[in-house]
């Protein structure tokens, strides 16, 4: 079959197929996203044209805000779906580097297609290249490499036949799930070549369940055995795994008090009596305080990253730790016994020789209690209060008007820690979306366009919330949503500045400085303000305001509607105040100079801090 080298990568991609955790069989590749220069307007944008009802394209409005909605759909279909992204070689290439990023932080398939340089080298030096006076090889797309899974440079047609098969690996395996990166340069994109019709045969993508080695379960099995105050954590892998029912019969029958991390939220409903919350910095003191008196730890399907450990500080010296992970790399770290395997089978493997062993009553009934005073705590934050609301107070309001199907998201600033230590999920399955990996402002709008896209036909409806900042540093896609017609709700919470950043600035005994607007810089005795209502309305969205609580939850409630009938984003603007904040009493370690007052602090946290646990 003659084809270009763009036609034959189109064709590819439009033959690749997938099955979602419920067996249905959907394209692997059910999008892309577009922004055409130069560097890929003929070659790949011409290809993409020929194919546009069989792969549909979507126009972007930043190349990093399309990527990012790429990734935002990968998660919203639990790795199951991959979006493509395209852009022009030089600045719109690099736009695309932060966005390989969070997908490479947070182990989400995404398939980045960047213009290239000509390999010709015949019209050197062109247009937005940039030359390496040493290395002529070199482009600006080599610095996708620190970023990608997977990386490859096209310099021959025929390379495709030997590349695709390890793309679908990556972009389709638990344990190396990441960004793929195919450099494309404009003068082979246009190449023709014979390529075998073998090919572009349909073929439909099973997602591997490894089973885990028996004598890694063995020794898993000793050990929860010997423990008497055993804690299971739910991460990401639990959710990308369907294991979420696997692992809540598993802590059921053996009396064992659950936590989840970020990337796990919403496995499990609030209400469970074996809940104790999320863990972590941003999680619930009430997982925290089970955390530190467990013997053994029984992770499953996390990076354990920082703000899960507390920076290593949220679990006792003592601690024995049982990591389950598709990927060694995550299985093996901080001395844990690794079982490597996929989540759900592992779980039942690990039941199955567990018997009718359970823990200590007692212990397992302290997760109901310890969450109810967390509960408890959150009712009093939340409560309704005259004046401008706070974070915890929006979320609460959402909380309350959400629907069991419908998704919420966030990703950066104060609004990590009001979601994911006090949302309550309705239904036990996976309806959050917290971009805590890499914590990228504006994926909080990118990416929700990505997983409104992805839910298309579902009665869900997605919610993202976020600060005035995020909302600042990106937020052309709202107008690319509300060009495509893709409904969802945006929660723009204004504080005047990067508060989160300030609070930890100034609790650590730092100057107020170069956070909220009235610590920057500035020319004018009374600055502007940025009219976040008519800004997000010239986008093309429905706009709606409010003061206090009550007129929060009416116009959050208004957005919704709209939202839903007029089939575009429905924008939430509300004043904040950035001086309440949900606290889980955990310690993060951040460097802080020995003359701040937090440095004392500082020295008490390394003190107690885990660098490595028992030998199991």
């Amino acid at each position: 079959m003659k084809l270009t080298t763009a036609q034959a990568l189109v064709a590819w991609l439009v033959a690749q197929r997938s099955e979602t955790l419920e067996g249905v069989e959907v394209p692997l590749f059910p999008a892309a996203f577009g922004i055409f220069g130069h560097g890929n307007v003929l070659g790949l944008g011409t290809a993409l044209a020929e194919y546009h009802d069989a792969l549909p394209l979507w126009r972007g409005h930043t190349e990093e805000g399309m990527a990012l909605a790429a990734v935002g759909l990968a998660k919203a279909t639990q790795r199951r779906q991959v979006g493509v992204a395209t852009s022009s070689i030089g600045p719109g290439a690099l736009n695309m580097v932060t966005a390989a990023g969070v997908a490479h932080a947070n182990r989400l398939p995404v398939l980045l297609l960047p213009g290239d340089t000509f390999v010709s080298r015949a019209p050197d030096p062109v247009l937005q290249q940039v030359e390496h006076f040493g290395d002529p090889t070199a482009t600006v797309n080599d610095a996708f490499r620190p970023v990608s899974r997977y990386f490859d440079r096209i310099t021959r047609p025929e390379q495709l036949i030997a590349t695709l098969p390890q793309v679908a690996r990556v972009l389709t395996d638990p344990a190396d799930a990441g960004p793929v990166v195919l450099a494309l340069p404009q003068d082979v994109q246009a190449e023709t070549y014979d390529f075998p019709d073998a090919l572009f045969e349909p073929v439909l993508h099973h997602v591997p369940r490894p089973r885990p080695d028996r004598r890694a379960v063995t020794d898993a099995v000793r050990v929860l055995r010997e423990a008497r105050r055993p804690l299971l954590v739910l991460g990401g892998g639990v959710r990308y795994s369907g294991a979420g029912g696997q692992a809540l019969e598993f802590a059921e029958r053996h009396g064992i008090p659950v936590t989840e991390t970020t990337a796990g939220r919403t496995l499990v409903p609030h209400g469970h009596p074996l809940f104790a919350g999320p863990l972590g910095i941003t999680g619930a003191a009430s997982a925290n305080a089970l955390a530190g008196a467990a013997d053994v730890v029984l992770a499953v399907g996390t990076r354990l990253q920082d703000f899960t450990t507390a920076s290593w500080t949220v679990f006792a010296p003592e601690v024995r730790l049982v990591h389950i992970n598709t990927a060694r790399f995550d299985a093996v770290k901080h001395g844990a016994l690794a079982v490597v395997g996929d989540a759900d089978a592992t779980l039942r493997d690990l039941g199955s020789d567990l018997g009718e062993w359970t823990a200590d009553p007692d212990w397992t009934a302290r997760a109901q209690a310890v969450r109810s005073e967390w509960d408890a705590h959150i009712d009093k934050l939340r409560a309704s209060t005259p004046g401008t609301p706070s974070y915890a107070q929006v979320v609460g309001a959402v909380n309350e008007l959400s629907e069991a199907s419908d998704y919420v998201m966030t990703a950066s600033g104060g609004m990590p820690g009001e979601l994911v230590g006090g949302w309550r999920a309705i239904g036990g399955v996976p309806t959050m979306d917290v971009e805590y990996g890499f914590s990228c402002m504006g994926y909080e709008l990118a990416g929700a366009w990505g997983a409104a896209l992805a839910r298309t036909g579902t009665d869900g409806l997605v919610t993202t919330l976020l600060g005035d900042g995020s909302y600042l540093m990106l937020n052309s896609e709202l107008f690319s949503a509300a060009f495509a017609g893709h409904p969802l709700v945006a929660v723009v919470c204004d504080n005047d500045g990067y508060a989160v950043i300030a609070r930890l600035q100034e609790g650590q005994g730092g100057t107020p400085f170069n956070n909220f607007y009235a610590n920057c810089r500035t020319n004018h005795a009374t600055p502007p303000r940025v009219d976040f209502a008519a800004h997000a309305a010239a986008l093309g969205c429905a706009v709606f305001s409010a003061g206090e609580l009550d007129e929060f939850r009416e116009a959050y409630a208004r957005a919704r509607v709209a939202a839903r009938a007029e089939s575009r984003p429905a924008v939430v603007v509300v004043r904040t105040r950035p001086s309440v904040w949900t606290e889980a009493g955990a310690w993060w370690e951040v460097g802080v100079p020995q003359h701040l007052s937090g440095h004392t602090e500082y020295d008490r946290g390394k003190a107690g801090q885990l660098r490595y646990t028992h030998p199991s």
